[in-house]
């Protein structure tokens, strides 16, 4: 196996800053009266989800489920800057 085929403590830990900082910064930016902030406030809840899946994960030394759990809550970020809802400024 290839070092960069595997999670190694080092690079998890790099995952869980970077998607940390992201759900500190992240805001949501359409009114709360349109019919977007509701998704976007769910979407944002489920990102922290999964970062607190990571957490989990990270305690039972499931590195592998810890790094999904992470990508997916980044990912959700991401998407959400894409479709317009989360702020991006100062993000990554």
């Amino acid at each position: 196996m290839q070092l960069k085929d595997k999670i190694t403590k080092e690079r998890l830990e790099k995952e869980f800053s970077v998607t940390k900082k992201a759900l500190e910064k992240v805001k949501i930016i359409v009114p709360e009266d349109s019919g977007l902030y509701e998704k976007a406030l769910e979407n944002l809840e489920m990102a922290k989800r999964y970062y607190s899946d990571a957490e989990h994960f990270k305690k039972e030394e499931d590195f592998a489920s810890a790094f999904g759990a992470l990508n997916y809550a980044f990912g959700l970020i991401d998407a959400g800057i894409k479709l317009g809802v989360f702020s991006e400024h100062n993000l990554y």
